[in-house]
């Protein structure tokens, strides 16, 4: 059998999904025999591929993580986004009550870590975008999973149903949270 071509994303998060897919235990070994890992944060490869599944966390909080969004849906059939600041904005989004200048100056002037007290401008550093917003405020998205983190068990039966050549479609228990 063929191996499914998978890229992923990691974009305006805190890597708990990215935890919260390693636990999801012996299945792993399952995923690593069926699917084959391209672009991703942990590999050297700066373009995405034409794969068959994208996966994303995180929200789109500055223009290269708005580009990087685009790029892997343009490049995936399947666009899968883990996690609440992916499918909602988040706790990334907690900055949209405030102007982006007042989140800069907060970050880069007014910190209490702040040294020098200087907004940093510079065109290797990406430009902030005015909120962060979940991925689907930007590209399509085939299938959301929840969570913050996102469970082990809907992730695996996420990619479960994948391997099986299905779109997900989460059932409602696994759209609750106690």
């Amino acid at each position: 059998m063929e191996k499914v071509k998978l890229a992923t994303s990691w974009l305006d998060a805190c890597a708990g999904c990215e935890m919260s897919l390693l636990d999801v235990d012996e299945f792993i070994i399952d995923l690593a025999q069926a699917v084959e890992f391209t672009r991703s944060p942990i590999t050297d490869i700066k373009e995405f591929p034409e794969v068959t599944v994208g996966l994303i966390t995180g929200a789109i909080g500055n223009v290269d993580q708005e580009e990087e969004a685009k790029e892997l849906r343009a490049r995936c059939k399947i666009l899968i986004v883990l996690g609440d600041c992916a499918c909602f904005g988040g706790i990334c989004a907690m900055r949209n009550a405030f102007s982006k200048e007042e989140v800069l100056r907060r970050a880069y002037i007014e910190s209490e870590s702040t040294k020098e007290g200087k907004i940093p401008s510079s065109p290797e550093i990406p430009a902030l975008l005015e909120k962060a917003v979940p991925v689907d405020a930007v590209v399509k998205v085939d299938c959301f999973v929840p969570g913050c983190p996102p469970r082990a068990g809907d992730i695996k039966y996420a990619l479960g149903e994948l391997l099986q050549g299905r779109i997900p479609v989460l059932p409602s228990d696994m759209m609750r949270f106690d």
